[in-house]
C-alpha cells in the first residue's frame, strides 16, 4: 500500500471540514476525489500534502507515519501537490521555473555556483517540460503562457521534484473545452506512459469518468461513496447529493 489514511479529520474551531475519512492508494493508481463545494476535498488534499495538520487520524506513506510531517518534509518523502491557483514565477522562463524545482532535489545549495552548469538539473527540467507538452516553450516567460499552459507548467514543476504520489488540485479549472480535453489526455499519459501514481480533485465529471480507476465522493466532510466510475455513476446517494438528481 503506497498511501493509507485512517479516520482523518480536520476541525477549524467548531467547523468540521473533514470527518473520519479513510482512503487507500496503491502504486500506479489514478483516483479522483469529487464532491460539491464545501465537501472538504481541498482540506483533505492539504492534509495529505502537509499543509494542514490533521485534528485526528493518521496518514501512512510507504508504511511510514507522516501525520505530523510539515509540507517540506512530505515533499521530500515523495508527495507533491499542485494548486488551483498556479504558483509560478511570472518573470522567469518556463525552463527556469522548472529548473528551480529540479535543483531542490539534485544539488546542495551553493550560492556561487552557476545554475547553467548543473547538467543533471537542466536535463531534468527539460524532460519535465517535454512530459507536459511545453518543450517548445522553454524560453518563454511564464507570464506569457496561456491559462492552460500555466497549469501544465505547474505540473512540470511538481514532476521535477520526482514525486511518488502526485496530487493534482483541479488542474482543468478555468480551461476551455479544448484545453480540458488536452489536459485530460496529459494526465492519462502521466499515469500510463510515465507510471505516476495520481490523486485528482476535479469538478468536471467528464474528466473524472474518463481517466479514473476509482472515485471517492466526499459530502459535508464525510466519505459518501467510493468505487469504480460505474459504481459512482449508478449510486443513488451520489446522484442526489452531488449530481442534484431526485427520484420520484
Amino acid at each position: 500500500m503506497l498511501l493509507e489514511v485512517n479516520k482523518l479529520s480536520k476541525h477549524f474551531g467548531g467547523l468540521v471540514a473533514v470527518n473520519d475519512v479513510d482512503f487507500n492508494m496503491e502504486v500506479g493508481q489514478l483516483k479522483s476525489i469529487i464532491g460539491p463545494n464545501g465537501a472538504g476535498k481541498t482540506t483533505f488534499f492539504n492534509m495529505l500534502a502537509g499543509i494542514f495538520p490533521p485534528s485526528s487520524g493518521s496518514i501512512y506513506f510507504k508504511g511510514k507515519d507522516i501525520t505530523k510531517k510539515k509540507l517540506h518534509q512530505v515533499s521530500q518523502l515523495g508527495i507533491t501537490k499542485t494548486y488551483q491557483i498556479t504558483h509560478i514565477f511570472p518573470r522567469l522562463t518556463a525552463f527556469e521555473n522548472v529548473r528551480v524545482s529540479a535543483q531542490s532535489r539534485k544539488t546542495q545549495y551553493n550560492f556561487w555556483r552557476q545554475a547553467d552548469t548543473l547538467k543533471s538539473v537542466n536535463q531534468k527540467a527539460l524532460e519535465c517540460l517535454e512530459m507536459v507538452n511545453l518543450a517548445d516553450s522553454t524560453e518563454r516567460l511564464a507570464s506569457e503562457l496561456s491559462h492552460g499552459e500555466s497549469s501544465y507548467l505547474e505540473i512540470a514543476i511538481a514532476l521535477a521534484t520526482e514525486p511518488e504520489l502526485l496530487l493534482l488540485d483541479e488542474p482543468t479549472a478555468g480551461m476551455s473545452p479544448a484545453e480540458t480535453l488536452e489536459a485530460t489526455q496529459l494526465i492519462r499519459r502521466l499515469r500510463d506512459e510515465y507510471d505516476f501514481t495520481i490523486i485528482l480533485v476535479e469538478h468536471d465529471m467528464s474528466v473524472v469518468m474518463e481517466i479514473s480507476d476509482e472515485v471517492t465522493v466526499l459530502n459535508e466532510g464525510c466519505k459518501l461513496a467510493e468505487g469504480t466510475c460505474d459504481d459512482i455513476s449508478c449510486n443513488e446517494m451520489v446522484q442526489q447529493v452531488y449530481l442534484g438528481e431526485r427520484r420520484d
